[in-house]
């Protein structure tokens, strides 16, 4: 089916599309589930393969994204959301890989007991079953989503946006491979074949029961839609809106790379830090050597009074963008007077994403890490290791900032539920 075909189904026609969709995901739900761990790490072996040799395929494709994108003016922030180089393939590959090399969750025992009547009781994990991933610009998204939820034992319906679904489907027709390779079922890695929006509300919908959970990964407008409209689970986080606070006493070269790399390293991922906190303590001396390596590195600075005192290029900061997720070379900073009043800015502002501590105390680390509620806390380490595979999960579907089932990098434990098996000897229940 031509992009064309696919971008113009009709709306009775879509229905009915994605409804297959969901009952074929169901049905290969039920075969992953009892597959056994060999079986799926061979498919993901084929599937790394794959990338690797289909790489000049999957860049062509990602290059007329870029293209598209660019000629509608698009931010070049977005752009290095959605841009792939050969570098960031090999990544994609290897994220694979270790998944792959992970333990299968899938049978694991949580936790066992024994009850006084003789009962057994384990705890074991379970597949969700069959999940819906609705993403944007990054089209990695396409194999760690997939190789995820193989790995997991889940069905995945993925719906990436018109400007990555090209280099999507390069990348999906690799997951396929690897499937076919290994005797799964096609259906258990599906991509909805249409840009239309309105596949997005069906699988918000649920598919008539077929969906177990939703994931957006996204801008705000997808992400509030889902959690608005979304007849299932989501797993979500809405912005992430990362901080590094300096609390004194802090090394100044530890602190300069950190908050240099935080911010510049990538501007446009959810764990690029946006709001810079200092201590008032460390004013004097950290706030303008640090400021100055933010200008140096092409970051616009914006802060209160006593940051622009600090160096003169700094823009005076509004109250909006001490909330606000630049993803760009943007960055607010305030100078805050102790730990306090740190947590409560971050409480303020924050969207319980991210949030990192640098300082040579540990008492204070400690109490930050205590007071702080967000998934991911940090300290003397940038905000930028907030990632799945920088965790050792091989890779992520998403960061939650909820606090149900999932919070923090969504990998393979977190796409599993559990169950209780009960081993008696002949007992009832008096």
């Amino acid at each position: 089916m031509s992009v064309e075909a696919r971008q113009t189904i009709r709306s009775g026609d879509l229905a009915d599309t994605m409804l297959a969709m969901g009952r074929r995901a169901r049905a290969a739900a039920r075969v992953l589930a009892r597959a056994d761990a060999r079986t799926k790490d061979g498919a993901l072996a084929a599937m790394a393969a794959a990338i690797r040799r289909d790489a000049p395929a999957i860049l062509a494709a990602n290059t007329r994204d870029l293209e598209a994108a660019q000629a509608r003016g698009t931010a070049g922030s977005f752009l290095d959301r959605l841009k792939l180089d050969p570098s960031r393939i090999e990544a994609m590959a290897k994220g694979v890989e270790e998944i792959a090399a992970l333990p299968d969750p899938v049978g694991t025992v949580i936790a066992e007991w024994d009850r006084p009547n003789g009962l057994h009781i384990e705890r074991v994990r379970t597949p969700l079953g069959v999940i819906g991933v609705i993403f944007e610009s990054r089209p990695n998204v396409t194999a760690d989503a997939g190789a995820l939820c193989l790995k997991a034992g889940n069905a995945v319906i993925l719906r990436p946006g018109s400007e990555s679904a090209g280099s999507a489907r390069a990348i999906h027709a690799c997951l396929a491979e690897g499937l076919a390779a290994a005797g799964l079922p096609a259906d258990a890695i599906q991509i909805v074949p249409t840009t239309d929006r309105a596949a997005v509300g069906a699988m918000l919908g649920g598919l008539d029961g077929a969906i177990d959970v939703i994931v957006p990964r996204g801008g705000r407008s997808l992400v509030e839609r889902v959690q608005g409209e979304a007849r299932v689970p989501v797993f979500a986080h809405l912005e992430g809106i990362c901080h590094v606070y300096l609390h004194a006493p802090a090394n100044l070269d530890m602190a300069r790379r950190i908050v240099v790399n935080a911010k510049m390293r990538r501007t446009g991922i959810c764990g690029a830090a946006e709001t810079l906190l200092v201590d008032r303590a460390l004013a004097a001396t950290h706030l303008p050597p640090i400021l100055a390596d933010l200008i140096a590195v092409g970051c616009e600075v914006r802060g209160d009074a006593e940051t622009q005192a600090a160096d003169p290029r700094v823009v005076a900061a509004g109250e909006a963008d001490y909330g606000k997720e630049f993803l760009d070379a943007i960055i607010a900073v305030k100078v805050v007077d102790g730990l306090e009043a740190a947590i409560e800015h971050i409480e303020r502002y924050g969207s319980s994403h991210t949030e990192a501590i640098v300082t040579d105390d540990q008492a204070a680390a400690d109490r930050f890490f205590a007071l702080v509620d967000s998934a991911i806390l940090l300290h003397n380490a940038s905000t930028q290791f907030a990632d799945g595979g920088e965790f050792g999960m091989g890779a992520e579907i998403g960061i939650a900032t909820g606090r149900m089932h999932a919070r923090g990098p969504v990998g393979v434990e977190q796409l599993t539920s559990f169950k209780y098996r009960v081993r008696g000897s002949g007992q009832t229940r008096p």
